[in-house]
């Protein structure tokens, strides 16, 4: 497989793409330079809370970042020594200057010098901590699923809402030049009637099974009460700490961190925020090893502007991804798994009843940026810049980022109804009037 077709290095993959960006340069935000913002010059000053191994990676985002829009890392805080020691080891080589170092988060946020947290805790923990720390007055960069139980959700969302702060929800798609421009392409109403969008995601191997970490971490080191956050007790379980993907008390699995992705972008592309029904299906089919999330899971979402969503993914085979919006005068194919970069247009032409060499004769073009030469590839890292730098620019002019509260909001429903249709057998339906799930029509 040529570079072309692989996941490819950020910095690589910038340097051959085009400076300037479609919808904007990638780090600049739409309407304001960076030079004329008011308080331009002084200094962000970041704690990050929950510091594990996505941590570790918007750690380095920041850093690269840290003259451009003058921020610094000036705390951290993890509930388990290793972590925060390796947080504080690293942080002080990106800034010169050793950051303060804390256990329990209510500490943290009393900082009255501390700007805005990055939370890269467990799930479950995602909106919990989101309304801590907006509450506390800070502003904040949440990793995605912005949460999994609706009431939690709704409040982190309400309380950011009601002190105007700036969140940041992790979907960083949104902020990269090939998704954004994609998004504006379907804008321009080139598909024509959008009827289903279909996304296949898959991946062969025992996702979140197997980290090193639950060979290292002891229970003296940790406080795991605090870190259940109000879950029902359980025994010290190193691999629930460690891989709570796989439990479904925590996190979804698969619909908290890839149909997240997906359907953010879906939401953001069609303009339609909740599906008005979900359905799901799928099972431990391939690595039967402990896990209580499905390894195989596909869900169906229908939206009120008339159209429906399929999404798939599969742990036991590597088959190839993509997604594809389906109108009526064309098609948006976007090549490779989640965040792939190498979307094609491809356009209607008639039906194989009628003509059976109708693919030869379907005009299609590949996207490009201005002054891009060769195709992007099929996939790429989850080290970009453009999220992060959008939320600091925000922070500073007092504007909602690209992936507001609400938009956050909304994926979490999304995929909480699809777990809750996956759990109970049962078809899920969203009342939007009361904000409620209910299991019967509306």
């Amino acid at each position: 497989m040529s570079d072309a077709e692989g996941i490819m290095d950020r910095r690589t993959f910038l340097t051959k793409s085009a400076a300037a960006i479609a919808g904007g340069a990638a780090f600049a935000s739409s309407a304001i330079s960076y030079g004329k913002i008011l308080g331009a010059n002084d200094r962000i000053s970041l704690c990050h809370i929950g510091t594990g191994n996505r941590g570790d990676e918007l750690d380095r985002i920041a850093a690269q970042l840290k003259t451009s829009h003058n921020v610094e890392m000036t705390a951290v805080c993890d509930l388990w020594k290793v972590n925060r020691e390796k947080a504080v080891a690293t942080n002080t080589k990106y800034y010169g200057r050793t950051p303060q170092s804390f256990q329990y988060l209510e500490d943290a946020l009393a900082l009255k010098d501390i700007d805005a947290v990055v939370i890269s805790t467990p799930e479950h923990s995602h909106s919990p901590i989101l309304k801590m720390a907006v509450e506390a007055g800070k502003d904040a960069y949440v990793e995605k699923p912005m949460g999994n139980v609706l009431s939690e959700i709704k409040s982190a969302r309400d309380a950011a809402m009601a002190r105007n702060r700036i969140v940041q929800v992790g979907t960083q798609h949104r902020s990269e030049p090939h998704p954004r421009a994609a998004h504006d392409l379907v804008q321009t109403g080139v598909l024509g009637e959008v009827s289903k969008v279909e996304i296949v995601w898959n991946y062969h191997g025992p996702r979140w099974r197997g980290r090193p970490q639950t060979q290292l971490i002891r229970e003296a080191d940790t406080n795991w009460r605090k870190w259940l956050l109000g879950k029902p007790y359980r025994p010290f379980d190193p691999q629930v700490y460690c891989e709570f993907r796989l439990y479904k008390e925590f996190s979804s699995g698969i619909p908290d961190q890839w149909l997240s992705h997906g359907i953010d972008l879906v939401h953001w592309f069609m303009k339609d925020s909740y599906p008005r029904s979900v359905t799901a299906h799928g099972g431990i089919f391939a690595w039967r090893d402990g896990r209580e999330n499905a390894d195989t899971f596909q869900a169906l979402l229908e939206y009120p502007k008339g159209f429906l969503v399929s999404y798939s993914t599969s742990f036991g085979n590597d088959s190839p991804s993509f997604t594809r919006y389906m109108g009526k005068k064309a098609t948006l194919h976007n090549i490779g798994g989640e965040g792939s970069p190498r979307y094609q247009l491809v356009e209607e032409k008639g039906n194989h009843e009628d003509d059976q060499a109708i693919d030869q004769k379907r005009t299609a073009k590949y996207m490009l940026l201005p002054g891009e030469t060769e195709l992007p590839p099929m996939g790429i890292d989850d080290l970009s810049l453009e999220h992060m730098a959008n939320w600091f620019e925000c922070m500073r002019a007092r504007q909602q980022p690209h992936c507001t509260v609400q938009d956050g909001f909304a994926h979490s429903v999304a995929c909480i109804m699809a777990t809750q249709a996956y759990w109970s057998g049962r078809k899920q339906y969203w009342d939007a009037a009361t904000e409620t799930i209910l299991d019967q029509p509306v």
